[in-house]
């Protein structure tokens, strides 16, 4: 009788662990999350300001990088201003997007370390309400 117990115990320890295997990794693509800011204070654009996408992309444990939404990347302002605030560590930064120049999209890479990180995304002038994310990096 001890033999059928440890054997049913033994399989079902086996069979859970095999259960909660995690998946293999795969290559994340940009994501758009909320931190569109909004011109004149529409997230749809107007006639002379089209409307802002911006996303980010997980270059590894605590590497982050906010890019355009849109083909190819392009859908945030170029030289706008990017502030994070690690939830985890109290680490702060800023940082601003590329000048968007010579077909390279505008973007920058964000060093925050590994936690909850806080962003926000401001213009690089204008009156613009700012946008705001969250995001485990």
């Amino acid at each position: 009788m001890n033999g059928i117990i440890r054997g049913v115990t033994v399989g079902a320890v086996a069979l859970g662990a095999v259960a909660l295997a995690p998946a293999p990794a795969q290559a994340v693509p940009v994501m758009p999350f909320q931190i569109q800011p909004a011109p004149f204070g529409n997230p749809n654009g107007s006639l002379d300001v089209p409307p802002i996408r911006c996303g980010l992309v997980r270059d590894g444990a605590g590497v982050v990088t906010v890019t355009g939404t849109r083909r190819d990347r392009w859908g945030c302002i170029p030289r706008a201003s990017v502030s994070w605030i690690n939830l985890s560590t109290g680490r702060t930064g800023s940082a601003r997007l590329s000048g968007g120049l010579n077909g390279h999209v505008p973007q920058v890479r964000l060093v925050t370390g590994r936690g909850q990180v806080v962003l926000t995304l401001g213009s690089a002038g204008g009156v613009m309400t700012p946008g705001y994310a969250t995001i485990a990096a």
